[in-house]
């Protein structure tokens, strides 16, 4: 999953990189309509902005939520956890069966 997760946050620092490449490289070209499109860009990347600022501070309030519930209860998270890779496990195997004989 971090990969994965890196691997969008690449892919998002290189759109906004890429865009702010594109307006400084049309700086100084003319025309209305290429003014309006770098308005447009600056506005979309400054609200893509802020709404990756706001993403990650929830991913991390929900982190630590679930840093602190594992501290006061960890007897409770390893039952949830093993009976989730119980369910799963039985699931697979069970699908196996079916499609696999």
């Amino acid at each position: 999953m971090s990969t994965e997760t890196h691997e969008g946050g690449n892919t998002i620092g290189t759109l906004a990189e890429d865009a702010l490449a594109l307006m400084t490289a049309t700086a100084d070209v003319g025309g209305e309509k290429v003014a309006e499109a770098r308005k447009r860009l600056a506005i979309a990347l400054e609200s893509g902005k802020k709404i990756l600022g706001q993403v990650k501070d929830k991913v991390v309030e929900g982190a630590k939520a679930t840093d602190s519930a594992v501290h006061k209860h960890p007897y409770v998270a390893i039952g949830v956890a093993v009976g989730v890779g119980a369910l799963v496990g039985f699931l697979l195997a069970r699908r196996c069966t079916r499609s696999c004989g």
